[in-house]
């Protein structure tokens, strides 16, 4: 069964949604992440997915303390991810409650510390994100694109022993259009083994079915709930 993972995702201290990355394409959904971390919990949700976009924005963690709110007001497992670049960035979380770290950009740039920290922390507290843009990696709050191609750049990191991937395709993410289940199948394909959690495009209870009915383990998703796209009740009821 496809494990159903919320996001919010942090701007100012606000839950926000962008399209396709873009920070001029910004909604504001609410003035309280941690108030809308306690819906989610209320409605039967486990685990939260946390992005920082003003920390991936500015290459340092800015919303630890939003992230502590969140930790301290809920039971969930949060996993978060933006502006992790240091090891001080990595403590900051962890002590702000996270449960596991998604780390990004700084896997492509210092893979060899990304190395340190799954020894350190263990892979089970390590989610490596993969965010393709034309199949490449994409890098620095999608800012950037590296030269990195999707499934070479996984076999490093599976080969050091991560096992929890998140995969955004960055042309779907936001725009309600449906998930990139070929890519995701790409990637089981080469690593069966993957923990792979699926973001981008979710629009519908029929998109997470498919995702489930591909095999892909695990789903983030966040502006379709936001949209009212999706019945939450339904949506749990059925993959619970």
């Amino acid at each position: 069964m496809i494990q159903l993972i919320p996001a919010i995702d942090i701007i100012n201290g606000q839950c926000v949604r962008l399209t396709k990355g873009d920070y001029s394409q910004m909604t504001v959904y609410s003035d309280s992440p941690s108030h809308v971390a306690q819906k989610f919990e209320q409605t039967g949700f486990h685990r939260l997915h946390v992005v920082d976009l003003d920390g991936a924005k500015s290459r340092h963690i800015v919303n630890d303390q939003v992230l502590r709110e969140i930790t301290q007001a809920t039971q969930l497992t949060v996993d978060f991810g933006g502006g992790i670049k240091t090891d001080n960035d990595i403590r900051k979380a962890f002590d702000a409650g996270a449960s596991m770290v998604t780390i990004g950009s700084i896997a492509v740039q210092q893979p060899e510390l990304c190395m340190e920290w799954i020894e350190r922390y263990g892979s089970e507290r390590i989610i490596l994100g993969a965010d393709v843009r034309n199949g490449k990696i994409s890098i620095n709050g999608w800012k950037e694109d590296s030269d990195e191609d999707l499934l070479p750049f996984l076999k490093r990191f599976v080969e050091s022993g991560i096992c929890n991937v998140l995969c955004t395709e960055i042309s779907k993410d936001g725009t309600l259009q449906g998930p990139a289940i070929e890519l995701y199948q790409r990637v089981m394909d080469a690593y069966p083994d993957l923990h792979l959690i699926a973001s981008g495009g979710v629009s519908s209870i029929e998109d997470i079915r498919a995702l489930n009915e591909a095999g892909i383990p695990a789903v983030v998703f966040g502006k379709a709930i936001y949209e009212g796209k999706i019945d939450i009740k339904e949506l749990i009821n059925e993959f619970s």
